[in-house]
């Protein structure tokens, strides 16, 4: 079935017109759209309509056609792929359309390159455990990679069933999460369950640490037990990694939710997300008397007017400074590794032409 249709059915799964135009040419030449579900290796999981039934199936297919040397590029859950069935031993994907959005996080430890954590979300839902008291500062990279990725955020406080101050605590992560919702909910009564999947219609990401629920909150969504839930630890809050891979799950009714394993380090790798998540300090800035002002001591700042006059918390303004650092530490990063990338590139490009029957320049 390689009709792309608006009544396909993965249409409940964010297919849509704009999908089907860009996959035409595709469908053409005899693929499948699909939807990646999960990456494994070089393999992958889609989700793909049968061409024989047009019920929905999770087919295994071999995703390495597709890879790619930059991390970033590779094939990602959430991905929309054209997938080749008569392929063998294995259905191939052979091509990804290009992604609508992307939360895309620094890798882990010294690296300076990117890692997709999910494609293709209309919504970051940021989980956050009210068993210990909310790092704000944690909350505002997250709010910043969130908006990074195009998508729309919203702060989840999980477990408010452990709180008697819940509404208290929204209050607060409200005032550093401009624009932004921010819902208390608990899995385990049922508290704004509802209002959550009202306010995350269509394809949905859910990122935070582990041990902030992401996986209860999942089955809450699902209505089913689709995820491992694992003791949270007493002494700290913390769980241990209960998913291990980017996983994505069909929800009732229509739309899907991608869970995504907790998150030790959240590493921007784009600095436009900053902006948003710090928007107050952004329209601060546009007032000040010099367009280039750094906020640091030049005369005529409306940031620092807004800190002396206690309309802008210090905390926010040090948190806005630090996540900038960052941000340009990694653009110098990544420029230096372009640079070392198209330098080897071209090394490689003039070796091959040299060849064995090349002229060789005499010592």
């Amino acid at each position: 079935m390689n009709s792309v249709s608006a009544a396909h059915p993965l249409s409940g799964h964010g297919w849509d017109q704009s999908r089907a135009a860009e996959f035409a040419p595709l469908a053409e030449a005899g693929l499948t759209p699909a939807r990646i579900a999960r990456v494994d290796r070089g393999r992958c999981d889609v989700l793909l309509a049968d061409p024989e039934t047009g019920e929905l199936r999770t087919v295994r297919a071999d995703s390495r056609p597709v890879g790619s040397s930059d991390p970033v590029h590779g094939p990602c859950t959430g991905d929309w792929a054209a997938v080749d069935l008569a392929a063998a031993p294995l259905p191939t994907v052979s091509a990804l359309l290009p992604r609508s959005t992307a939360i895309v996080r620094k890798a882990s430890g010294g690296r300076s390159d990117g890692q997709v954590l999910a494609a293709n979300i209309d919504t970051v839902l940021i989980a956050v455990s009210l068993a210990l008291d909310p790092d704000l500062g944690r909350i505002e990279r997250f709010l910043a990679l969130a908006w990074e990725s195009g998508a729309e955020p919203v702060v989840v406080l999980t477990k408010a069933d452990l709180v008697d101050d819940a509404d208290h605590i929204r209050a607060d992560v409200e005032h550093i999460a401009p624009g932004v919702t921010v819902l208390a909910v608990s899995a385990e009564t049922g508290e704004g369950i509802d209002v959550l999947r009202a306010c995350a219609p269509g394809s949905s990401a859910l990122i935070g640490q582990s041990g902030a629920g992401k996986s209860t909150l999942t089955n809450a969504l699902a209505g089913r037990e689709v995820m491992t839930v694992q003791q949270t630890r007493d002494s700290d809050g913390k769980g241990r990694h209960t998913t291990t891979t980017r996983e994505l799950i069909a929800l009732p009714g229509g739309g899907l939710v991608i869970d995504t394993p907790g998150l030790r380090e959240v590493g921007l790798y784009g600095g436009e997300g900053l902006g948003q998540a710090f928007s107050e300090i952004e329209e601060l800035a546009e007032q000040c008397r010099f367009d280039d002002c750094g906020h640091q001591s030049e005369p005529g700042c409306a940031v620092l007017a807004a800190l002396e006059d206690g309309i802008l918390p210090y905390r926010r303004m040090e948190s806005y400074r630090k996540l900038q650092r960052e941000g340009a530490w990694i653009a110098s990063r990544t420029d230096a590794r372009l640079r070392k990338e198209q330098l080897q590139k071209w090394k490689t490009i003039t070796k091959s032409m040299r060849g064995p029957n090349s002229p060789t320049r005499h010592r």
